[in-house]
């Protein structure tokens, strides 16, 4: 997000929380029934109090109603009509939380422990998600120099991001992309609102689940960057939706978290994988490395690989290739690769092998392919919203300066002059150029076109470009007809889209035109 953000209890409102931990409201029993909550700072146990739920409606007084239940641990948001603008704090985070959180602590969590002892971390967290509105999918974990506080944490808050919509944005700035557990992230990093580190891992394309996720490989990377203390303690975890408009229908399906100083795998598997063999660089850019190896072998599996850019792990993955990406140009650097199995055992450290990036300027363009997702549920109304992001399936780098995607759509009446915005962008807005003009057409839903380009930039072998929110509108603000709209489709996640064109140098590399 933009703007300042706050704690999800912060200041008085801590103080509001803590109070009513003493009064849970409904308690659960056996087979207890749902609890509908309504007030802003109302909780509930959940699975006999190793979880809590809270309300936490900390920036709005609108109504709030969310239906839990306290067995499952199941919740989901039955009112919500919020209307705040995204460039500043959210209205509310309803959530759920295992640990000490501001000195309220849950039963049997686990919790505190130290980061440099931490030996497993993982989720296992589903959500049902809504087409409308402006909300994150968030993860909170909160990170103190000493096990308990009872006041703001003065560690490092890291964010994880599994979805968002509507226009909403980390705290700061993105200053890198990684791979970690076998999926792209966009890392942000930035201070919160009283100056305490944040940084937040937003997952490329989104998702509505992560099923036995590694978070340890998201801290860990933390660490990495010197974002997380590892003499601090990991103190708790909460999970939920930070909102700024709409939000009813909103869920939470399942949360676990689970931390231990014991690797994982039933304490048995002692065998560490043998080392990974024959580390090679296949293939550089101004911008990225490409490296495989020979993979590695273990009693058990090898469940993955942990790939370290100058003695800092810069990302992951289950297979025995990687591409590092956001490099600086002519840049020189060393890389080792550490094998890992399902117990945790990890590897001794590869061969190292060295790698310059090339130069800047210039560059070569690989294969493209555009995904689409509809942001507008409603194809009547007076603007259209498509989301798109730009996909590099190639093994070069591609130049953005010389990419544009059309996007076709019928006018039908009204003005024949046009407006647009970029609502949001992984790249920042500044960078994302966008237009409508005439396609000369007169085929069924495309006499026009959205056309969007890039500033400038370079998009790594297998890298995205993240997601553009972007929209349009007749001068007049007459309304559209969209059914018959070329490249409209119905989906709301982001799917390859054969009907939004690519052009390279202004001519179609990827995508059908009308």
């Amino acid at each position: 997000m933009t703007g300042p953000r706050f704690p999800a209890l912060a200041g008085t409102a801590a103080a509001l929380v803590l109070a009513a931990a003493s009064m849970l409201t409904g308690a659960p029993s056996a087979s207890a029934a749902p609890v509908t909550d309504c007030t802003p700072w109302g909780t509930t146990e959940l699975q006999g109090g190793e979880y809590l739920y809270q309300q936490n409606e900390w920036n709005s007084e609108t109504e709030q109603c969310v239906s839990v239940d306290p067995d499952t641990g199941a919740w989901s948001v039955t009112k919500s009509s919020f209307s705040l603008p995204t460039n500043g704090a959210p209205a509310t985070y309803p959530s759920s939380y295992k640990g000490c959180h501001w000195g309220a602590c849950t039963t049997a969590s686990g919790l505190p422990l130290r980061v440099d002892q931490l030996g497993s971390v993982r989720t296992d967290w589903s959500t049902t998600q809504v087409a409308s509105g402006a909300y994150n999918v968030s993860m909170d974990i909160w990170f103190n120099s000493a096990p308990v506080t009872d006041d703001q944490p003065d560690g490092t808050e890291v964010m994880i991001w599994m979805n968002h919509r509507g226009g909403v944005q980390p705290i700061g700035s993105r200053t890198a992309t990684v791979q970690l557990d076998g999926r792209n992230w966009d890392v942000w990093t930035g201070p919160g609102a009283s100056g305490w580190k944040v940084i937040s891992y937003v997952l490329q394309g989104g998702a509505t689940e992560l099923a036995d996720f590694d978070v340890l490989d998201l801290i860990d990377d933390g660490v990495g960057r010197g974002s997380i203390d590892p003499a601090h303690y990991l103190i708790d975890a909460e999970a939920g939706f930070e909102i700024w408009q709409g939000g009813q229908g909103l869920g939470m399906n399942r949360f676990s978290f689970e931390a231990s100083t014991e690797s994982g795998g039933g304490g048995e598997d002692t065998q560490a994988p043998t080392v990974p063999s024959g580390l090679t660089v296949t293939g550089t850019t101004a911008s990225s490395v490409s490296l495989s190896w020979t993979p590695a072998t273990d009693d058990t599996g090898v469940s993955g690989y942990d790939v370290y850019r100058d003695g800092v792990k810069a990302g992951s993955t289950a297979s025995a290739s990687f591409t590092d990406t956001s490099l600086a140009a002519s840049s020189s650097h060393s890389y080792t690769v550490r094998a890992r199995d399902a117990a945790g055992n990890t590897s001794a450290a590869s061969a190292a092998v060295s790698a310059t990036t090339a130069a800047g300027g210039g560059g070569t363009t690989g294969a493209l392919k555009v995904q689409y997702k509809n942001n507008d549920a409603s194809p009547g109304d007076n603007q259209i919203r498509p989301g798109l992001q730009l996909v590099n399936t190639g093994t070069t780098a591609v130049d953005l300066s010389k990419v544009t995607l059309r996007y076709w759509f019928s006018g039908e009446a009204g003005s024949a002059s046009y407006g647009t915005s970029c609502d949001y962008a992984v790249l920042g807005c500044g960078t994302v150029t966008h237009r409508v003009a005439s396609s000369g057409s007169a085929g069924p839903g495309a006499d026009h076109y959205l056309e969007v380009g890039f500033n400038g930039g370079s998009l790594a072998p297998g890298a995205s470009t993240g997601e553009m929110q972007l929209r349009f509108n007749k001068a007049d603000w007459s309304s559209f007809d969209e059914t018959d709209d070329y490249s409209r489709a119905a989906n709301t996640a982001f799917a390859d889209a054969s009907k939004v064109g690519v052009y390279v140098n202004g001519a179609l590399s990827a995508g059908t035109a009308p």
